[in-house]
């Protein structure tokens, strides 16, 4: 048995993503994204965390103990479960 290798199938790998469906909106619900807070119009040097929308959400992988999207404005952000 040793030097053998599990044949990786179609079939297999639908079946394993399957079991792990997310949608774009349960990966958007996971990740913040960090921007500057506005005082006057002007940026300050605080910074606060805010929910990405699922219409940001361009594409994304679940690693399973956390998630990182792709965003429309081509950002890389990483939330964890």
């Amino acid at each position: 048995m040793a030097g053998q290798t599990k044949k990786v199938t179609k079939k297999k790998v639908a079946a394993k993503a399957a079991e792990s469906e997310m949608t774009n909106e349960q990966a958007a619900a996971l990740v913040k994204r960090t921007v500057p807070v506005m005082k006057d119009g002007k940026p300050t040097k605080e910074t606060k965390q805010v929910a990405v929308k699922a219409d940001e959400v361009l594409d994304f992988k679940d690693h399973g103990d956390h998630v990182v999207v792709v965003t429309v404005d081509g950002k890389k952000l990483r939330g964890d479960k």
